[in-house]
């Protein structure tokens, strides 16, 4: 992480258009390397999720963050749901590739909202150190979730209701909250 942006909106940022470029790739790719870059994208989709979900949202959950934040969180869930079913269908199957192109349409719907709505309010809220040490936060615990191999085989157990905006009382990893 030395030398590494840490600003947690620049992170988020930068890991909307890592994930855009992926699900492209996996919506490019023939059937016989599409499972493998899907595979890569839903851990990488999870674990930005998980993130956002257990990090970031409830850190900067204020009166005027509110309402994007809990419209995020049912975008989050509608996405958990289309990854679970597309975790359950191989690549060639009917149907995988109409359900990716709704998982990778609401994917950058929910982007673009973020980045007009949600970080321009929490650059105004939370000053740059804040922001930072939330950013060191949230890498921490995407890199530990990302060594414990496969984040996305937990994902269809977190599709019954959307996330709390509260901080997780049992975390993926126990962390201090700004």
């Amino acid at each position: 992480m030395i030398g590494q942006d840490t600003d947690a909106v620049h992170i988020l940022t930068a890991q909307h258009r890592e994930m855009e470029d992926l699900l492209q790739q996996v919506a490019d790719s023939d059937e016989n390397g599409r499972d493998a870059l899907f595979a890569r994208a839903a851990d990488k989709l999870t674990v930005h999720i998980k993130s956002e979900e257990e990090i970031f949202y409830p850190a900067v959950n204020r009166a005027r963050t509110e309402d994007d934040l809990l419209e995020s969180l049912e975008e989050h869930l509608s996405l958990k749901r289309l990854l679970a079913d597309l975790l359950e269908m191989d690549a060639a199957d009917k149907g995988f590739e109409a359900k990716f192109k709704v998982l990778k349409e609401q994917t950058e719907h929910h982007h673009q909202e973020e980045e007009e709505n949600l970080f321009p309010a929490v650059v105004k809220m939370i000053d740059a150190g804040q922001r930072e040490k939330l950013g060191m936060e949230m890498l921490t615990l995407q890199d530990d979730l990302t060594e414990q191999g496969e984040p996305r085989e937990g994902v269809a157990d977190e599709t019954a209701e959307a996330a709390s905006l509260n901080a997780p009382t049992t975390p993926t990893r126990p962390g201090h909250r700004i």
